[in-house]
């Protein structure tokens, strides 16, 4: 038998990790300088009176009248007088006047939404701050969680998890005993109607620390830390999005139970698909062990199934699809989010296809992804509706 000779020249030392994690943070840091510029903060859009006109269902006639009247922001006109440019906090006010019956009742609290999927790289993420944003020019005020040591989410409201976050930030200051809720942990964002819950590659401790106390603490429910953490920012939100990490952790299992609906981006690929079943599969044992051995109850508003990533003319794409059909039946929602350069390109820029103001967003493919999200956060809002009234019914 011959025997394996490793050059020792060519041996990895852990010191060479160090260095080369150190390199890898410093170029993400001078990508974020140049993409973020100038001062590596992210900037929300601005929106033509045309597009004001889209978000609120006003026409032409009366958006002047508005104007005239003098009760709701005027937007900025251009210096040659010939076009009115509005602000994203502007463009909401303008929604939130308009669309009044479509908002929370005022006796109603936070719907909780939990984006989750086993495998990394089948845009969770994306998905959740995508929702986010729509839901926000809807009117809708909303919370983000990021829950992933990753901290992906926070990356693109253009904050460096390594450098911009400490760990009252996070989620692990209640994950610990630290915090009895999560309100501490709030901040503003660059996009009007949206706070976060920032994430950081030390959340990853609290993958030791629960099932520690666990066995410690005979009547310690891990998997309730985040439902009740939550309590107290339920009314002050209309919407509550949990990021979660691409594995079914401790804190992805608190995302869970603290969810009223459940939202599994899903690629149509043979491995994205029999990964999807894992993670159906696992959940439910969990559910079982943790919840319904003990005598508990824990009911959704919804579970959706979004085809993500989706290639027109991708022929073992349509047969996967076939199957997601017949396993996920109804849950699967009537969009498809294309796989388009545009997406690609926003991402690319730590944003989504709502970051670029609308003048820049002409482009076929940019539509089509642009009108593909739009149908996706319409329908989720749909049942965000029915959540409330049902809570306002019982």
């Amino acid at each position: 038998m011959d025997t394996l000779v490793i050059d020792a020249a060519a041996a990895i030392t852990l010191e060479d990790i160090a260095e080369q994690a150190e390199r890898a943070k410093a170029v993400v840091s001078q990508v974020r300088g140049r993409m973020l510029a100038p001062n590596a903060r992210k900037k929300p859009p601005t929106f033509s009176t045309a597009q004001l006109m889209v978000l609120t269902g006003l026409d032409k006639s009366q958006v002047d009248y508005r104007l005239r009247k003098g009760d709701l922001p005027g937007g900025t006109l251009n210096s040659t007088g010939s076009r009115r440019e509005f602000s994203l906090a502007e463009v909401r006010h303008w929604v939130r006047e308009h669309r009044r019956e479509e908002l929370r009742p005022e006796r109603a609290e936070a719907i909780t939404i939990t984006i989750g999927n086993f495998k990394g790289g089948v845009t969770k993420t994306t998905t959740a701050l995508t929702l986010a944003q729509g839901l926000s020019l809807r009117g809708h005020k909303v919370l983000m969680i990021d829950c992933d040591p990753q901290g992906s989410m926070t990356t693109l409201f253009g904050l460096l998890p390594d450098s911009d976050v400490e760990i009252e930030d996070t989620v692990l200051p209640l994950l610990t005993g630290k915090q009895a809720e999560l309100s501490y942990a709030v901040r503003p964002t660059y996009w009007d109607g949206i706070d976060l819950v920032a994430a950081a590659s030390f959340l990853f401790s609290a993958e030791f620390f629960l099932p520690a106390r666990q066995s410690r603490e005979p009547n310690f429910e891990f998997w309730n830390l985040l439902h009740y953490g939550i309590d107290t920012l339920r009314p002050q939100y209309d919407v509550i999005i949990i990021d979660t990490p691409p594995a079914l952790s401790y804190v992805t299992i608190n995302a869970l139970m603290a969810s009223d609906g459940i939202i599994m981006p899903l690629p149509p690929s043979a491995l994205d698909f029999a990964s999807s079943a894992q993670f159906w599969d696992l959940f439910s044992d969990l559910t079982t062990q943790l919840i319904t051995d003990r005598g508990g109850k824990k009911e959704f508003a919804f579970i959706d199934v979004l085809l993500a990533k989706v290639e027109a003319k991708d022929h073992a794409g349509m047969m996967v699809r076939e199957w997601i059909a017949a396993a996920y039946t109804d849950k699967v929602l009537p969009v498809e989010i294309p796989k388009t350069m545009a997406a690609n390109a926003s991402s690319a820029e730590f944003g989504t296809v709502y970051d670029p103001s609308p003048e820049g967003s002409g482009a076929r493919t940019v539509k089509r992804a642009y009108e593909a999200y739009d149908r996706f956060v319409e329908l989720i809002e749909d049942q965000t509706q029915t959540f409330w009234r049902r809570q306002m019914e019982a």
